[in-house]
C-alpha cells in the first residue's frame, strides 16, 4: 500500500513537472504579453513600460524565469500576477475549491444516477427499455456540452424557478445558515445538471457494458442454477464483478468533469478556475495563465489516485501483486 502511494506521489509530482514546462513553453511562443498592451496606451510611456519589465523579470532569459517561478511555487505564490498586482497562490485558493466542489457534487451526482441506469439498461438488454436509453444517450453524446450549458441556462431565464448566474446572491452574507445553504444549493442546479448531463451517457454506456459481460459469465449460470434470487445476483454478484473497471473509470470521469467545468463555469458565471483562466489568456498573465492549469492537473491527478486506491481496496489480485 505504501509503496504504491509512493510510486503514484512520484508520477504526479514528475507529470506536474512536465505539464508545467510544456504549458510555460507554450505560453512563451504566444505572441505578444501584459506589458504589450500597455504599448498602445498613449497616457503610459515607453520607459514606463521598459522599467515594469525589468521589475517583474519579463527582459530576462525564459530559463531564468521558469527557475524562478518554481521558487515562487516552493513558498505557495505560484508567481505573481499583473492584472491583480499579487501572488498568484491566494487567487487561486478559493478558486480552486469552488471548482473542487462542483466537480465534486457532480461526480457523486452523476455515479449515483449512472450505477441504478445501467445495471436497469444491462437487465432489459434488446427490450424497449433498453432501447430507449439507449436512444436518450446517443443524443446527449452527440449534443456538445456547451449547447447543453445554454439550454439550462436559457430555461433558468425563462422559467424563473433558478439563479441565471454566480455562485451566491447579492445579500447573501446577510443570510441565515440555512437559507446560505439554500442559496448556494440554489445557485449548483444549474452548473451540476450541465456537468451530469455531459458525463452521464458515457457512464451509463459503460456500466450497462460492463454489466452485460458480467452477467454472461458462467458463475452467473450457475448461481441461477443453484436458485438464488435474481436480485441478489444481479446486485450482489454481477454488480460487485464489473466493479473494478467502473472504478478505473472514476479517475476518467473526474478529469472529463473538470475539463467541462471550465467551460460551464464561463458559461454560467460560477466563480470557480475556468472565469479565471479565461481572463488570464485574454489579459495575457503569464503567471495567472499557469497558475489555473497546474491546479486543475493537480485536482486530475488527486482523482486518479483516489481511483487507484479503491480499485487497490477493491481487487485482492492488486494486492497481492504489490506484496509481491
Amino acid at each position: 500500500m505504501i509503496s504504491l502511494v509512493l510510486r503514484r506521489l512520484a508520477h504526479s509530482v514528475l507529470l506536474l513537472l512536465g505539464v508545467s514546462i510544456l504549458s510555460f513553453a507554450l505560453t512563451e511562443l504566444a505572441p505578444g504579453n501584459f506589458f504589450d498592451e500597455m504599448r498602445l496606451s498613449p497616457q503610459i510611456s515607453p520607459e514606463t513600460v521598459a522599467a515594469l519589465r525589468a521589475r517583474y523579470g519579463i527582459d530576462r532569459p525564459a530559463s531564468e524565469r521558469y527557475l524562478r517561478w518554481l521558487e515562487s511555487v516552493a513558498t505557495g505564490e505560484l508567481g505573481y500576477s499583473f492584472a491583480y498586482g499579487q501572488p498568484v497562490g491566494p487567487l487561486l485558493r478559493d478558486r480552486a475549491l469552488h471548482t473542487l466542489a462542483l466537480a465534486s457534487v457532480a461526480t457523486l451526482a452523476a455515479w449515483l444516477l449512472a450505477i441504478p441506469l445501467g445495471v436497469g439498461f444491462a437487465v432489459a438488454r434488446g427490450r424497449w427499455p433498453d432501447r430507449l436509453g439507449s436512444a436518450l444517450t446517443a443524443t446527449l453524446l452527440a449534443t456538445p456540452e456547451l449547447v447543453i450549458a445554454l439550454l439550462l441556462l436559457s430555461l433558468a431565464v425563462r422559467s424563473g424557478w433558478l439563479p441565471t448566474g454566480g455562485m451566491t446572491s447579492s445579500g447573501y452574507a446577510d443570510l441565515g445558515a440555512w437559507e446560505k445553504a439554500k442559496d448556494l444549493a440554489l445557485h449548483a442546479v444549474a452548473p451540476v445538471a450541465a456537468l451530469v448531463l455531459g458525463i452521464l451517457p458515457a457512464l451509463v454506456r459503460h456500466v450497462r457494458a460492463g454489466m452485460i459481460d458480467a452477467l454472461a459469465a458462467p458463475f452467473m449460470r450457475a448461481g441461477r442454477a443453484h436458485g438464488i434470487p435474481r436480485r441478489r445476483l444481479v446486485f450482489g454478484y454481477a454488480l460487485r464483478a464489473a466493479a473494478n473497471p467502473l472504478v478505473s473509470l472514476l479517475g476518467f470521469s473526474i478529469g472529463s468533469l473538470l475539463s467541462m467545468s471550465m467551460l460551464v463555469e464561463v458559461v454560467m458565471g460560477w466563480p470557480g478556475l475556468g472565469p479565471l483562466l479565461l481572463e488570464a489568456i485574454l489579459a495575457r498573465d503569464l503567471y495567472l495563465v499557469l497558475g489555473p492549469v497546474m491546479a486543475s492537473t493537480l485536482l486530475l491527478l488527486a482523482g486518479n489516485c483516489l481511483a487507484d486506491l479503491l480499485l487497490y481496496a477493491a481487487d485482492p489480485r492488486i494486492r497481492r501483486e504489490a506484496a509481491a
